[in-house]
């Protein structure tokens, strides 16, 4: 049989860019498709198809070299993400000087502080050990034997939760529900997903922007008989765990992109199952989602956690058959939120207008969760 064809070399010997016409790099579709995908600069790969014309292939071997760098988009327009240019102006720092840490470079609020240096840049973190190939397999883990019959002392989180149940009941609360359509939502998940983004980020995004105007949701409510406002918006959110339940917290989820939202939420529930939360990542949040949408919940109340105005709770996403107004029938997925809210400092109206935004961003403006 033939010999297999050698892998075409990703950059000209000589390092010119690949071929164009007319400043344009002469690129299949699917190869451009990787290309953004994976932040490959197309000008710097050389072009193994017909007339030098740059192929997948092409892109799927392009040495860590031709990853784009720069927070500039292909029509040179600087990426950044809304509050970093709001940052950046106030600051008066030309985006163009700074470097995005963002996906494909782009700019996100901490690079803004880095430049003005009011942040310090991060460590890289030191990679893993490469675990041996000739380790033996993990021993399964044999099935825990049910509990013997009688009384089992709480261990101390357990306690906590307890206490915290029963501050609760102190505290007069009410309830809102709400169906709000996930068609465009789940339709944006499908592209997230493969680039490690979950359902927990997404709605983290989408809840924290709407908290910016709706403050009064995201306040506390002060026994000297005062209205709290919390300058930042944290989204803690309910965690099951061997022994109790957690909420692991997204600090100023407002300020980051998804993607960053996506990567810290992986973390944090790590650390969670791990027992290794610090305090303020555990019990810092000023809202909290409960979602039990992926056990098929169809409806469920929360229950206030304390020192927190509200919470909200998240049910599964189903099908339903509805009248369109054209008069013919159709079929859309639809998920019911129920907030919970002390109402010593909210009020129904807060609570109606919140999730009446909140259903609008979902159903039409999901799109924004990447901004």
């Amino acid at each position: 049989p033939a010999a297999a064809a050698p892998a075409a070399a990703a950059i000209t010997p000589n390092g010119a860019s690949a071929p164009s016409a007319g400043g344009r790099v002469v690129a299949s579709g699917f190869a451009k498709q990787e290309a953004a995908a994976k932040g490959v600069d197309l000008s710097t790969v050389a072009g193994s198809g017909p007339g030098g014309r740059v192929v997948a292939a092409d892109v799927a071997n392009a040495p860590a070299g031709t990853i784009q760098t720069p927070n500039k988009s292909p029509s040179g327009l600087v990426m950044a993400t809304p509050t970093a240019k709001a940052l950046a102006k106030k600051k008066n720092i030309p985006l163009e000087s700074i470097q995005g840490s963002g996906p494909f470079g782009r700019i996100l609020p901490d690079d803004v502080l880095i430049a003005a240096g009011e942040k310090p840049v991060a460590a890289a973190k030191p990679a893993a050990p490469e675990k041996s190939k000739a380790a033996p397999a993990a021993k399964a883990a044999e099935p825990k034997a049910a509990p013997a019959a009688g009384s089992v002392p709480l261990d101390g989180m357990q306690k906590a939760v307890v206490k915290n149940m029963v501050a609760t009941l102190e505290v007069p609360v009410f309830r809102v529900s709400r169906t709000i359509c996930t068609d465009a939502f789940d339709e944006l998940y499908k592209q997230l997903k493969p680039k490690g983004v979950t359902v927990s980020a997404m709605l983290a995004k989408a809840v924290a922007t709407v908290l910016e105007n709706h403050p009064v949701v995201n306040a506390a409510f002060d026994p000297a008989g005062a209205i709290k406002y919390n300058e930042d918006i944290n989204i803690a959110m309910a965690v099951a765990i061997d022994g109790g339940l957690i909420t692991p917290t997204l600090r100023k989820a407002n300020t980051l992109d998804v993607y960053s939202l996506g990567r810290e939420w992986k973390e944090l529930v790590g650390k969670a199952k791990e027992k290794r939360l610090s305090p303020a990542e555990y019990s810092t949040g000023t809202f909290t989602i409960s979602n039990l949408g992926m056990f098929g919940v169809s409806q469920f109340d929360a229950i206030l956690p304390p020192g927190t105005g509200s919470i909200l709770a998240i049910g599964s996403s189903k099908p339903i058959v509805y009248q369109q107004a054209n008069g013919f029938f159709g079929v859309k997925k639809e998920m019911t939120v129920t907030i919970t809210c002390d109402h010593r400092h909210i009020y129904g109206a807060h609570a109606a207008e919140f999730l009446k935004e909140l259903a609008d961003y979902i159903e039409n403006r999901s799109n924004e969760i990447l901004m």
